[in-house]
């Protein structure tokens, strides 16, 4: 297995299973309906704009993977658009899953030599940095994501801890 397929490995477990955490987005969100999904807790980000914040760094990376510039912006990456229906959950949560399948495949197709190239702009840092960093993101914020469901299906769980 080349370091690239590793790659394309690791991140597809933190979406769909497998790793040493055995957490993962699917599993995690699998029975969150739209209500809990765009429900506040206290100060923190929804489940809904944490899985669309996650997707918005994961499609603008996968479209330099497939030769487009850069085109993302921090101050876009919680513009979650309204989410007023389970069909509207729903669509997110595909996309968010289609999107890691093609971000994962295209990493597969990488030759290793070009994760030490220059991401773009040199001062993004090189490709590992930036696929690798993405996989950190995606574990950091399923954490929240975890911990957010457990608030919502737990209202005390906060008071036993």
């Amino acid at each position: 297995m080349t370091f690239a397929q590793q790659l394309a490995k690791h991140f597809r477990e933190v979406h769909f299973g497998g790793n040493w955490t055995d957490v993962n987005l699917k599993d995690t969100l699998a029975g969150v309906d739209w209500q809990q999904a765009t429900t506040k807790v206290q100060n923190l980000n929804t489940i809904a704009a944490l899985v669309f914040h996650i997707n918005y760094y994961v499609q603008a990376v996968l479209q330099v993977l497939q030769g487009s510039p850069l085109d993302a912006s921090d101050k876009f990456s919680f513009n979650l658009p309204p989410i007023a229906s389970e069909e509207d959950w729903q669509a997110l949560v595909n996309k968010t899953m289609t999107e890691a399948e093609r971000f994962a495949a295209e990493i597969e197709r990488m030759d290793d030599a070009k994760l030490l190239a220059d991401f773009g702009d040199g001062k993004y840092g090189n490709y590992y940095r930036n696929l690798h960093g993405i996989i950190e993101h995606t574990h950091y914020h399923l954490g929240q994501i975890s911990l957010i469901k457990k608030l919502i299906n737990e209202p005390n769980a906060a008071e036993a801890a």
